[in-house]
């Protein structure tokens, strides 16, 4: 059985509110150290984070990593996770951890799964057997992998979608968060509820209300880059984010472009994690102050210059050429290095952020990425 832990409980302390914007600056705490806030979470699914050793993840800035519910049940098991001391020795990840519930996967493998309210079954992508998840499995599998965050279930439909499809995803999305509260017992685990509701603006603050009334440790925005346009998603979190606690941790799942993660920032967001940075770079993008570089394009051929100038990643050690050759000539370094780069981008962007946050420039910020990424506000 887990061991209550005995110290402090989880705390959320806000420092700042920028003076010209609803961004913030805080600090989560946990068992397994403070996060800084707005901070940004790498995805190591299957308790990997693609291609990247612990200390190379660490030497990109990242204090929090992220990983998945459904497929560590399927792979290894979460009996295997416990017998073995927990996510944390098992990955060889000392700092916090936060574990998605599977309910994305209600969405992103839709055709091998019924959802049911009293739970959904999915057919294994991996070997077909039939896999049942309700929100009691959920918070169970979370509690033997020993994350320090776990998600309730929630029921993620895509988008475009019918009122009625949305409506009855936010009903049992709110059903399922109450009976994933009255199924947690770990004391060292802090559970987060996730606001769904698709593009109804009432229906997300409906359902952002009823579940801050049930008094959860953070609160997440799930169900959005599933389909929509990024207008439509900052519209829902212009109503949404004020109807969350002030005084609790705020989440936006999924969400990784670097414009959408300030413009997430400067409407009150706290928390992201996406596999952009990560995927991207194995597949030969980097991002930069100056945009993307896809370094399969033949200009980059004889680049000396670096990544980016003042970047302190491996990969801004090598010229842009180097790089470029390692991918052409189907070299697995390539892949690594430009991930690094990738994580160290999205950790520098936020830090800066932070740093705008509490000297109330974060407008000032936010217009000065934008120019250099060619973006118009």
């Amino acid at each position: 059985m887990p061991v209550p832990f005995s110290g402090p409980p989880f705390t959320y302390e806000l420092d700042h509110v920028d003076a010209g914007s609803r961004a913030r600056r805080g600090r989560f705490f946990t068992p397994h150290g403070p996060v800084d806030l707005p901070g940004f979470m790498p995805v190591a699914t299957a308790a990997s984070v693609k291609g990247l050793e612990i200390d190379q993840i660490r030497s990109t800035g990242t204090q929090m990593v992220l990983g998945n519910t459904y497929h560590l049940a399927l792979r290894p098991g979460e009996d295997v996770v416990r017998r073995l001391g927990g996510l944390h020795a098992f990955m060889g990840w000392d700092g916090p951890i936060l574990t998605d519930s599977g309910g994305f996967q209600l969405y992103s493998l839709a055709r091998l799964t019924k959802v049911t309210e009293r739970h959904a079954v999915f057919r294994s992508h991996i070997d077909g057997r039939l896999v049942e998840l309700s929100p009691e499995r959920a918070v169970q599998i979370q509690e033997d992998l020993g994350s320090d965050v776990a998600m309730v279930l929630d029921h993620v439909v895509g988008l475009p979608n019918t009122p009625e499809a949305v409506a009855d995803a936010a009903e049992r999305t709110f059903r399922w968060a109450r009976r994933c509260r009255d199924a947690a017992t770990r004391a060292d685990q802090a559970l987060f509820a996730i606001v769904q509701g698709g593009l109804d603006p009432e229906l997300r603050v409906r359902c952002a209300e009823r579940l801050a009334g049930l008094d959860f440790a953070g609160y997440a925005v799930g169900g959005l880059s599933v389909g929509e346009e990024p207008d439509e998603m900052y519209r829902v979190l212009d109503v949404t984010v004020p109807a969350l606690p002030s005084d609790r941790p705020r989440y936006l799942m999924g969400v990784g472009r670097p414009e959408d993660l300030l413009e997430a920032i400067r409407r009150g967001i706290d928390l992201f994690d996406c596999v952009m940075p990560t995927r991207n770079g194995r597949n030969a993008m980097a991002f930069t102050d100056q945009g993307s570089l896809r370094l399969r394009n033949a200009k980059y051929e004889s680049d000396e210059s670096p990544l980016e100038e003042g970047c302190p990643c491996a990969a801004c050690r090598r010229s842009r050429a180097y790089l470029r050759h390692l991918f052409t000539a189907g070299e697995m370094l390539g892949p690594v290095l430009l991930s690094i780069h990738n994580l160290t981008y999205y950790q520098r962007l936020l830090a800066g952020a932070r740093a705008a946050i509490a000297e109330d420039h974060f407008e000032e910020y936010r217009q000065e990425k934008l120019r250099g990424w060619g973006k118009v506000s």
